[in-house]
């Protein structure tokens, strides 16, 4: 029997953000089939809704960048009211090597050069598991361009701004690499924190794409009955 291929987002009110997930989402299927959308914050449909009337066996990719409350608790419960009797939940993206390699890019792309100091802007997450997770992801990068500064835009100290200020004191180019999925609030705040740039948010990069494509045919994670 066929899988179900579920991609889950947060969810955004953001055009922008929903049209890139919306792209995403397009991208990967052109990889590995029909994929359907699903959100967890925001907007619908929610997990629970979309598995609803579907009884193939069904992954579900959560197309997030850390394994904070949202994929650890909010998604599996969601999966488990549905009632649908195969689901497996495979491991959030990041941290990743390619995730790395995407916001290095992204960074050449703004005038980045070596030398010059770098903020990856993170949502943030009061789940210690997650931090850490963001933490090795800026170590990840770190081993590409040098020096990182781990800041968050929503949850968590120290903030994006307070870093670009305390580095840009000492008279040093500062940018800021978006760790963050697609537009949306807090990507636009990232503009506001006196960088000498800001990159595009990670996005439907052709290697992310191909990073979601490999989660769901990989079929490992959790698996709900």
């Amino acid at each position: 029997m066929t899988s179900e291929l579920i991609l889950v987002a947060h969810g955004t009110r953001n055009q922008l953000g929903l049209n890139t997930i919306t792209e995403i989402a397009s991208a990967v299927a052109d990889h590995v089939g029909p994929v359907r959308t699903a959100f967890v914050d925001v907007l619908g449909p929610n997990p629970r809704e979309v598995l609803a009337d579907s009884t193939a066996p069904a992954i579900v990719v959560p197309a997030f960048l850390a394994s904070g409350y949202h994929v650890n608790t909010d998604l599996p419960a969601r999966v488990a009211e549905s009632g649908h009797p195969s689901v497996t939940i495979t491991p959030a993206l990041g941290p990743d090597p390619v995730l790395a390699e995407i916001m290095h890019t992204r960074l050449l792309e703004v005038g980045w050069s070596p030398g010059d100091a770098v903020v990856m802007a993170a949502a943030g997450s009061s789940d210690p598991a997650a931090r850490r997770e963001l933490v090795e992801a800026a170590s990840l990068l770190a081993d590409r361009v040098g020096e990182v500064h781990l800041g968050f835009v929503a949850t968590g100290a120290p903030t994006v701004a307070d870093l670009v200020g305390r580095i840009r004191s000492r008279g040093r180019r500062v940018f800021i690499a978006s760790y963050l999925l697609a537009p949306g609030v807090f990507h636009t705040k990232l503009a506001g924190c006196g960088a000498q740039a800001a990159t595009e948010p990670l996005g439907a990069h052709p290697e992310l794409v191909a990073l979601l494509a490999r989660r769901f045919t990989a079929r490992i994670g959790i698996t709900i009955h």
